[in-house]
This record gives structure tokens, sequence and C-alpha cells, in this order.
């Protein structure tokens, strides 16, 4: 702490930023995304810093929730960190643990803060509604303190035991069922149902990874601008989450046959026992 100094950056966007592609990217996003862009037209008309009300993302498996964030962190220019709570069996992954017990070392909100270069980094709570029972302490304790901004400003780590200001983190949470998290911890966020996409959102997220992927590496130059209808109709049958690695087995299924463009049976086979996500009307 006493090397890296007490300052750090606030990020702050100098205007509302062009989220175009993020509703195209994101379509059922929508209203987090319109939530995300008031906080920021409210901070940039102002002296004062951006201020994000902390965000519940409620939704199935594999519709995105964690990628959003990641999105979230991209767009305000800030730093991602993510903290899963349905691996997390010590009660002091987000506060720290005393310095005086074996192993002790500090949370995760402390090392964002301290060990990162800004104020305001997203931190993802992934499945919070998954925390351990069998946790010593609650694992979810220190969220009644840190998801208040009077209280997260002289927010103190078990391990380090000096106070810290958290009070600008940006808090994204992810769950699947709204009956597992406690009340207290729901009244100071702002709930988002997120819906799986419609089979025409999920024919565009499909074209815009498969542009993605083509662009993002070299061997993309030698396949065709624009996915196939007929690709893009299977693709559009799978989670957004599957998506991605779906392609990336058609991609390599094409080159080993010579081809530059992608066929449906290059796609995985979707015959497996998982449970997939159906479509909305």
């Amino acid at each position: 702490m006493l090397e890296r100094g007490p300052q750090r950056f606030a990020v702050k966007p100098s205007g509302v930023p062009d989220m175009a592609a993020l509703y195209e990217q994101l379509p059922n996003f929508r209203a987090v995304l319109d939530d995300i862009k008031r906080h920021v037209a409210l901070a940039q008309a102002s002296a004062d810093s951006l201020e994000v009300t902390p965000i519940l993302l409620l939704g199935p498996p594999g519709v995105g929730k964690t990628h959003f964030a990641q999105q979230l962190a991209e767009l305000l220019a800030t730093t991602m960190t993510l903290v899963p709570m349905s691996s997390m069996t010590a009660g002091w992954l987000l506060s720290g643990s005393s310095s005086q017990w074996k192993g002790a070392k500090p949370g995760k909100v402390f090392e964002a803060l301290v060990e990162g270069d800004f104020a305001n980094p997203v931190i993802v709570v992934d499945e919070i509604d998954k925390a351990s029972d069998a946790a010593q302490y609650d694992p979810l304790g220190a969220l009644y303190s840190l998801l208040e901004p009077q209280t997260a400003q002289r927010f103190v780590d078990e391990f380090a035991e000096v106070p810290i200001d958290a009070s600008q983190v940006i808090w994204i949470t992810t769950a699947n069922d709204e009956g597992a998290i406690p009340e207290p911890i729901l009244n100071r966020m702002n709930v988002f149902e997120i819906a799986p996409p419609t089979r025409d959102e999920a024919r565009t997220i499909a074209r815009l990874l498969y542009l993605r992927l083509r662009a993002a590496h070299d061997w993309g130059r030698l396949f065709v601008d624009e996915p196939g209808e007929d690709v893009l109709d299977v693709l559009a049958t799978l989670a957004p989450r599957e998506m991605r690695r779906a392609l990336m087995t058609a991609f390599g299924n094409a080159r080993l046959d010579g081809r530059d463009h992608l066929l449906p049976a290059d796609l995985p086979a979707t015959g497996s026992s998982k449970p997939r996500l159906g479509f909305l009307a």
C-alpha cells in the first residue's frame, strides 16, 4: 500500500458513450444498458464521480450475465474482478481473513482497489445465490456494508486492518434463483431479469460472435466475411456461452476440410442430454 500510494483513478466517461454495439451484441440486456446509460448521463453533467447502483442480473445459466459484466468494464475503461461464490467455502473471500490466522490473506475487494489502478473497478459476485452454507462465517456478510455507499467509504479488510474507500466500486451480481438471496442484500440492488434471447436475437448474437472471432485471429482471413444462414440457424439453438465453443470447433473442422466457409455439419452435435435454453415468442 505504501508503494502504490493512496490515490486511484476514478474512471468517468466524458460523455454518454456510444452503446449501439452493446445493444446489438447483448439484445436481452437492454434494460440494464438503459440503467447504465442513465447513471453515466448524471455523472457527465456534474462534478460527481460515476455512481452505479449495485446490479443483480437474474436469469438462467448461459444467457451471458458474466459476459455482460466484462463488456461493461470495457465500456467504462476500468478493470473487472470475478468472485465466484459457487466454489467459495470461506466466508472471508470478500473481506479478508485476520492476519492472526495461518494462511491469512486480504480479500478480493482490497486486492482490486489496492493492487489495481482504479477506484471504481467492476466487481462481479458470480452466482451469489450459491454462496456456500458450509462456510464458518457468512460469505455474504461483507456485502451488507459494501453495497451501501456510506458504509463502504470506510471498508476495513480484516487482513490489512486499514480503512479504504470502496464506495465507488461498481457491483454486478448474478444469480439463477432470487429466493436464495437474503432480502437485505436484494433491497440494496436493482434487480434485472435476463430472459434467454429470442431466435432472431440469438442469430444476431451468433453472427456478431462469428465476426469477432474472425477479426481476432490471423486465421480469420482464411474464411468468408459472413456466416451462412444455415449455420446461424443451428447456432441460434445454443445458449450464448456455448456459441463461441461451437464456432471454434466449426472453424477447425472447416480448415481440416480445406474450406473457407462453415457448414452446419462443422458444428458440434447438439443431441446432448444437457437441457438447452428455449426461445421466447
